[in-house]
């Protein structure tokens, strides 16, 4: 498929979902995988299952909507040559049903996070010569999904910061790039 070895991919959201499987095939693919994730028991398992496919992870619990928090994960690491930001948080709801505080959650960890970790990863790919910056996005950021009003705006948000990254950085060998899938079914859909 592709190889990764000598590799360090930081995978935030690798606890659960899109973010583990992603984390899971980054270290077969022979990368150090370092997950970071709010939900420690999942960022745990994820590593476990790392290791016993014969990989190397790590985890550091995280909330990526605290810059603090993101700071305090990456002084950790000596480098990033790989980083998807996975992490993220859903919310049902129509403008007129959404709350100023299921805006600030919602926006909190779905875009402030993937700027707080992306402003964290940046300095350290700088020093190093480049490295893949790997947004998930959402069909929702480009197409109108009813009942959706803030999960669709943050996503929307996403896909023009990763536009803006890519064009500030490539110069630096940094290319920034997003996934934008539809409805998969993972805890974050299902529960």
């Amino acid at each position: 498929m592709f190889d990764l070895t000598g590799k360090t991919a930081v995978v935030t959201g690798g606890g659960s979902g899109i973010g583990q499987a992603i984390a899971l095939l980054f270290a077969r693919q022979g990368a150090e995988v370092v997950v970071l994730d709010f939900n420690e028991g999942g960022a745990a398992q994820t590593v476990q299952d790392i290791e016993s496919g014969g990989g190397k992870g790590s985890f550091y619990r995280c909330d990526v909507s605290s810059a603090e928090s993101v700071q305090g994960a990456f002084a950790n690491l000596p480098r990033v040559n790989i980083l998807v930001n996975s992490a993220g948080v859903s919310h049902i709801g129509k403008l007129e049903t959404t709350t100023e505080a299921d805006f600030d959650r919602v926006f909190r960890v779905n875009v402030k996070g993937v700027f707080n970790v992306m402003q964290a990863a940046v300095p350290k790919m700088k020093e190093q010569g480049g490295g893949v910056i790997l947004n998930l996005a959402s069909v929702a950021a480009t197409v109108g999904i009813a009942d959706r009003f803030a999960y669709s705006m943050t996503k929307g948000a996403v896909l023009s910061m990763t536009l803006s990254v890519a064009r500030d950085y490539l110069d630096q060998g940094i290319r920034c790039n997003c996934i934008s899938p539809g409805r998969v079914h993972t805890p974050f859909v299902d529960d």
